[in-house]
């Protein structure tokens, strides 16, 4: 299939930027995860180990699929991506799983602090699944569907990212990793998820560059994902919310 200039430069883009999130995502893991586990001295559930592998094999295939793209192997690309389809699934799976698990373990010690906590690991579960679902619906929008896929997982990458600033603060050593210790604010991790949007924001402007203006697939995924970043610490502290969090206890 022939392809236009301004379609040869996204694709080249794209393995660029599916790199820079498979480095982000596998890297921020480094110190607390990857470092620990051959060293035996990670302390978490066999759950948290496929949660580990999950997230970090979506970041891999990402890459994968986009140098796929790049070289123009199309059928390949639409048959991993079912595979694809399958590990997000089990990604949300498994991440609403762990987040419930251990909120269940430290809301009877933390209290309230881990009820306003939890606000942070189930938006990341509830952005990607919408973020995914919309990029199925624009399959054979493929403008759409692979900046969405980007939108996707730019949402997920604020938990690699808080770990690089959990390891300048804190410090790294045997044993230790975000959620052993009290959960902080929610307003603190802040920072780290938006800083996770220049994914998004690095898209914005190569297609500024190359098309004269930003997709809106980016523009819409940006001001989605920030309204509901600067929304969580509000709506973490509301009788409400505070409410769910103990119909979860109940019902998990």
């Amino acid at each position: 299939m022939s392809r236009s200039a301004a379609e040869d430069s996204d694709a080249r883009f794209f393995v660029w930027l599916a790199a820079a999130c498979a480095m982000i995502g596998i890297g921020g893991f480094i110190p607390t995860y990857w470092l620990q586990v051959p060293a035996g001295t990670f302390i978490g559930t066999p759950l948290m180990h496929l949660h580990g592998l999950l997230f970090s094999a979506w970041v891999l295939l990402l890459l994968v699929q986009s140098w796929l793209i790049e070289h123009r192997r199309y059928r390949n690309h639409r048959a991993w991506g079912l595979l694809g389809v399958a590990v997000a699934s089990m990604m949300v799976a498994v991440g609403t799983a762990l987040a419930v698990r251990g909120f269940a373990k430290e809301v009877a010690v933390y209290g309230d602090a881990a009820r306003r906590f939890l606000i942070v690991p189930l938006f990341a579960m509830a952005a990607f699944p919408v973020c995914m679902t919309f990029a199925m619906i624009n399959v054979r929008r493929s403008d759409w569907h692979r900046r969405l896929i980007f939108v996707a997982t730019a949402s997920l990458l604020g938990a690699a990212l808080a770990r690089v600033f959990f390891t300048l603060i804190v410090g790294f050593g045997p044993g230790m990793r975000p959620g052993m210790q009290a959960p902080l604010p929610v307003n603190a991790t802040l920072l780290p998820v938006m800083l996770s949007n220049i994914v998004i924001v690095a898209g914005m402007v190569h297609d500024w560059r190359t098309r004269g203006r930003p997709h809106p697939a980016w523009v819409i995924g940006l001001c989605a994902l920030v309204a509901g970043e600067l929304l969580r610490t509000p709506v973490a502290s509301t009788v409400t919310w505070l409410h769910f969090t103990d119909w979860l206890l109940t019902a998990s």
